[in-house]
């Protein structure tokens, strides 16, 4: 690494056709660590491959004559009106991409009018997250716990403080991934950590030694502790099994995140969006469903609500949007997203949100 770390730090329009596009971009512009960490995935990358390519497993059949124009992405979710069923995934360290951080990036969000989930591991702190998504901007936290419950009582304060809207708890990582791209280029955090500076500096540490200083042992009683001394709903997030949602919901769990890291932790395992239709059969609508992990088509949104989610959240097409383009850039993205879905609720025939969840997926028999 440099050191110096000098990451992106223009802010404007970009130029982009697809996600694609934006990741060989990005890769010009985040240093070759920063970049290897953001974009890499765990092992012989085969789960962060499934998750892009698990999405052809479902089609979605076009619709003609059904009295449909300018379809409406609009999505009313917990007091919220949302523009879209889009919203902001947690990510450590924006520093890493652009100068201005998870500043940058919770403006964008702000700006396109959805949820930003900000990290444990954010370069900026929850005040200036949330300075800059402004007071109204709908904002969640995403809590890596502590091995101090102490500590994590003083977080939870700090996110209560700050405004969060609800509490995700990362339950995939308690141990870090075999992330061999971050070993080859011998990456360390070159940034601090100041939300969890109170055991974890981030600056020269690999993330494994990260993920070590946090609570590396999760268990129901962790989701109890987090509702009784937040008051906040509580999302588990990495959950893609049944039972793992009768655990979480029994421990008082509001809600549900299928994710499996964007296939930076356990390679090997299922796609996100394969595991989603069996999460969603489990939780039965008893609570809200959020999805991540290989969205980069508006197509897959539609197909993960069509499948049970609520929302979806993107997380490294936002990152490479911001890296290229402060703010703006990373909003563009948001409204890349939201164009492409509205192009095909339009071809298959829903005019609104809800109506993409009353449709049926036909499986690809010939993928």
């Amino acid at each position: 690494m440099e050191m110096i770390y000098q990451a992106g730090s223009q802010e404007g329009q970009i130029s982009f056709i697809n996600t694609e596009d934006l990741e060989m971009a990005a890769a010009q512009v985040i240093p070759t660590g920063g970049y290897g960490y953001i974009s890499s995935g765990a092992g012989d990358l085969f789960t962060y491959k499934e998750n892009v390519q698990s999405f052809n497993h479902q089609l979605i059949i076009p619709h003609v004559l059904k009295d449909v124009e300018i379809p409406d992405t609009t999505t009313y979710f917990d007091q919220e009106t949302l523009t879209a069923p889009i919203i902001m995934a947690p990510i450590a360290a924006h520093g890493l991409a652009h100068t201005h951080a998870e500043k940058a990036s919770a403006k964008g969000v702000a700006d396109f009018h959805t949820i930003y989930t900000a990290s444990s591991y954010a370069s900026c702190t929850l005040e200036e997250i949330r300075e800059a998504g402004g007071p109204d901007a709908p904002q969640w936290f995403q809590f890596y716990m502590s091995k101090d419950n102490g500590i994590n009582l003083d977080i939870l304060e700090m996110a209560k403080r700050n405004g969060a809207k609800a509490i995700v708890l990362t339950a995939d990582a308690t141990v870090g991934g075999n992330r061999e791209t971050d070993l080859r280029n011998g990456f360390t955090f070159p940034l601090p950590m100041p939300i969890v500076q109170a055991y974890q500096s981030g600056v020269g540490q690999t993330m494994d030694a990260v993920y070590k200083s946090s609570k590396q042992k999760l268990s129901p009683k962790d989701v109890e502790f987090i509702a009784a001394h937040s008051d906040l709903p509580v999302y588990v997030k990495g959950v893609q099994s049944e039972d793992d949602v009768y655990r979480s919901l029994d421990a008082g769990a509001n809600g549900i995140w299928v994710s499996n890291h964007g296939g930076r932790q356990l390679d090997g395992g299922p796609a996100a969006f394969d595991s989603l239709k069996y999460v969603a059969e489990a939780v039965d609508k008893r609570v809200p469903i959020v999805f991540d992990s290989g969205v980069r088509r508006g197509q897959h949104v539609f197909k993960a609500i069509a499948s049970g989610a609520d929302l979806v959240a993107i997380g490294r097409p936002a990152i490479y949007g911001l890296a290229l383009g402060g703010s703006t850039g990373i909003q563009q993205v948001f409204d890349f997203f939201k164009k492409e879905l509205e192009m095909v609720m339009q071809l298959a025939g829903t005019q609104t949100v809800e109506d993409i969840k009353n449709v049926t997926l036909r499986e690809n028999r010939f993928y």
